[in-house]
């Protein structure tokens, strides 16, 4: 087979950035004024997940040290829902990755699975609260806005999520999950989060949106009667600045790595244009990709495969390192068993890409409109196939990096671990 020749673009993406996260965090946790409210020695429960945030262990770090400055004694607590297998172990070693330790943050991490009933949504659903911010007389919940991979509405993945879903632990996550089957994720959301709030002792929220380069762009100190309307605000912002593929047809999509870290479902279903369903872009979605290629798995995804249902050809080592009870337990929990599916899947990437250019369509293989990514949060640049070379050149927003080239396979018929190493 004669497959397509590619060439690098990189894209242009605003670029807003906080300069000093450590002095951001402190400005903003100090214009709340929490000292009216904070007392010496009560205890403080700062909530860490299970996303690959930037700069998440200076912010999280931050928060302890304004609340010692307060006299107050704070601890980390591990909120996110069923992550790490659902064991505290697993969870641990999730914030470890991320370099949220006691040693570095200076305080207790607590990643404790015991949750208590709050109290009953009147959709009659228990509320359940981790034991660990039970037990603290203020919580703080910190966490990444952005639009959810598939919820849809004025409320998706951020802060009232992680109220939800990151402090109900797994067996919140699992109670939410279902009711989302017959309410909206709005109403369920706004059922929880306003019990949490009234009992769950939640002192104040730290918003952070990113914007498409993997940076800090913004954060944002949330008081508890505010955060609803606030949430709705940094939604739009994320939305705004989130990163995109370069067009917006695609007959491949090479995925170097998925992750839970990246995303919650391990590739960002907005960027590929699968949010609404699982297998092609719905009628006013966009990108429209025929057909994804995922190649591996995240060091810090730690087997968790979640999203690889959402490929239509994986490599054979993805299908090897998949910790299938995590990534089970993951996607059953969540209530969408289809995306830890396992796809065909090849030993090399030379006989995947020729079994996914026989099913693209009339297209000739060479002319075929092919993508390249390292994941769906580092598309900054792209390889791109050269079906797309007139149009890239016409683009203010895209740089041509380099004439077109073939495909660099391996003797064994692989390309370079990731479009990085293939410069």
């Amino acid at each position: 087979m004669i497959f397509p020749r590619i060439f690098r673009v990189r894209q242009t993406f605003e670029r807003q950035r906080v300069a000093d996260v450590t002095a951001e965090v402190r400005r903003e946790l100090e214009r709340l004024n929490l000292r009216e409210r904070v007392r010496p020695g009560q205890t403080v429960a700062i909530t860490a997940g299970s996303r690959g945030i930037a700069n998440i262990h200076l912010i999280i770090r931050a928060a302890v040290d304004h609340f010692k400055s307060l006299g107050a004694q704070p601890f980390i607590v591990a909120a996110m829902g069923s992550h790490g297998g659902g064991t505290p172990e697993g969870q641990r070693r999730i914030l470890t990755d991320y370099g949220i330790t006691e040693e570095f943050c200076g305080c207790p991490v607590r990643c404790n699975m015991e949750t208590v009933i709050l109290d009953r949504t009147p959709e009659g659903i228990p509320v359940h609260f981790a034991r660990d911010a039970a037990d603290a007389n203020h919580v703080l919940v910190v966490g990444r806005v952005k639009p959810h991979t598939r919820l849809t509405g004025e409320l998706q993945s951020g802060l009232m999520k992680m109220m939800l879903i990151g402090l109900g632990k797994h067996a919140g996550a699992h109670a939410y999950h279902r009711a989302f089957a017959d309410f909206s994720f709005d109403q369920i959301a706004r059922s929880v989060a306003t019990r949490v709030m009234d009992k769950g002792r939640v002192l104040a929220a730290l918003g952070i949106v990113e914007n498409a380069h993997e940076e800090t762009a913004l954060i944002r100190g949330v008081l508890p009667h505010e955060l609803e309307e606030q949430e709705k605000q940094l939604l739009a912002l994320a939305r705004r600045w989130l990163p995109r593929l370069p067009f917006d047809h695609a007959d491949i999509l090479l995925v170097d790595e998925i992750g839970k870290e990246i995303s919650g479902c391990g590739m960002d279903s907005n960027v590929v244009g699968r949010k609404l369903q699982l297998h092609q872009a719905a009628p006013e979605e966009f990108p429209k990709i025929k057909r994804i290629i995922v190649r591996g798995l995240t060091e810090q995804t730690h087997g968790n495969a979640t999203g690889l249902g959402y490929s239509e050809f994986c490599l054979t080592r993805v299908v090897k390192a998949m910790d299938q009870r995590s990534t089970w337990i993951n996607v059953n929990t969540a209530g969408n068993p289809a995306v830890g599916m396992i796809p065909p899947h090849y030993d090399t990437d030379r006989e995947t890409l020729t079994v996914a250019l026989g099913t693209i369509g009339l297209v000739e293989p060479p002319r075929a409109k092919l993508l390249w990514i390292r994941n769906t949060l580092d598309i900054v640049e792209v390889e791109c196939s050269e079906a797309y070379l007139e149009a890239a050149r016409a683009r203010a927003d895209l740089e041509v990096l380099g004439e077109p080239r073939p495909l660099a396979f391996d003797a064994t018929g692989n390309l370079p671990p990731t479009l990085h190493d293939g410069r």
